[in-house]
């Protein structure tokens, strides 16, 4: 009977500090997971260079380094100039013709009546409008909460170099937690390893390779507002099923009726690089490792956003996928047992 009562408080007071723990964090909880999935990303950089210097601070210290000077530091400088070009897409959106491109690409009988094609045009136009004025009031949020943001990116780097200096004593200790046998823990962290893997490299990070293609392709040829239309592209990079395309085909149209032909066949060019990079090296990095359908991940991303905030939109996918790995390892006859069970 004593023994079941100090259980049971042990219990309490283990949920109690969890509970408290949480609201502690609350606030940094979505830079913390940032950085551990920041940390995860880099984790074969920083494995190179450890072998090369001999020495995790140093290693951590350097990865880290090249995180700020490469990523960080251009956003800091590129903010500003997004959000002047956002506000100019927004001014001439309200101008653009949508009507000709329309009419040029699609035959007459598309639409039922000039009713109808006037609708659709001014449908087109809200949401290249709302679209354009949702870019600029994110953009303007950063610069605004600029103090704030740097405090989340001071937590996400602290984290991000203890994940990269202590992964391995950090896996150990996760598995020393996790109530499950030794060949179930085994199969969960090779199947979140490669799923992981797959989703942040095979999704997030060749889609945003992707947009950043995209974008200084657009840059070279002397495109307006090649940042902004980057960004775009960058966005829609990442999202299964849609792809730069939904950017550089439009682009493409626009520049072949404004009789910009060779921006035309330039776009053109950058589209069909994307696609080659779409349909080999995707393939080529998830290789043989495990996969999660595009709807997951797509589901993943649009409920993630909603909970999670901008982080959800890789913060999503991974949580459905890591349900996804233990239902199918519950699933699984030859895994009778998932949780470990004294006696057995």
């Amino acid at each position: 009977m004593e023994k079941n009562i100090q259980k049971v408080s042990a219990i309490v007071l283990v949920g109690i500090l969890i509970v408290l723990s949480f609201f502690v964090l609350r606030s940094i909880i979505i830079s913390l997971i940032s950085g551990i999935i920041i940390g995860f990303v880099f984790l074969p950089l920083y494995n190179l260079i450890q072998k090369k210097v001999k020495n995790k601070n140093l290693a951590a210290s350097i990865v880290c380094a090249i995180v700020i000077i490469v990523i960080l530091v251009p956003i800091w400088f590129l903010t500003p100039i997004l959000l002047k070009e956002s506000i100019q897409v927004f001014i001439a959106s309200q101008n653009i013709d949508f009507a000709t491109p329309i009419k040029t690409f699609f035959p007459s009988a598309f639409f039922v009546s000039p009713e109808v094609s006037t609708a659709f045009t001014n449908a087109l136009r809200s949401l290249v409008t709302n679209f354009t004025r949702g870019v600029m009031n994110a953009v303007s949020e950063i610069l605004l909460n600029a103090p704030t943001i740097l405090l989340h990116i001071i937590v996400i780097l602290f984290v991000f170099f203890f994940v990269l200096k202590d992964n391995k004593e950090l896996v150990l200790y996760i598995q020393s937690i996790l109530p499950f046998s030794k060949e179930t823990e085994k199969k969960i962290f090779k199947s979140s390893k490669e799923i992981t893997f797959s989703i942040l490299y095979g999704e997030i990070v060749m889609g945003l390779f992707q947009g950043i293609l995209t974008g200084f392709g657009f840059y070279l040829l002397g495109i307006p507002n090649a940042l902004f239309l980057g960004v775009l592209a960058t966005i829609v990079g990442v999202l299964p099923f849609v792809g730069p395309a939904l950017i550089w085909i439009p682009v493409t149209i626009f520049a072949f009726i404004n009789g910009e032909y060779w921006v035309a066949f330039g776009v053109l060019f950058i589209g069909v690089l994307n696609l080659i990079f779409e349909n080999s090296l995707k393939p080529m990095i998830i290789a043989k490792r495990a996969n999660v359908h595009p709807v997951i991940i797509l589901l993943g991303m649009i409920g993630g956003i909603f909970f999670f905030g901008f982080a959800g939109f890789i913060i999503g996918p991974l949580v459905l996928s890591y349900l996804l790995i233990i239902l199918e390892i519950y699933r699984d006859k030859k895994t009778p047992h998932i949780f470990i069970q004294k006696g057995a």
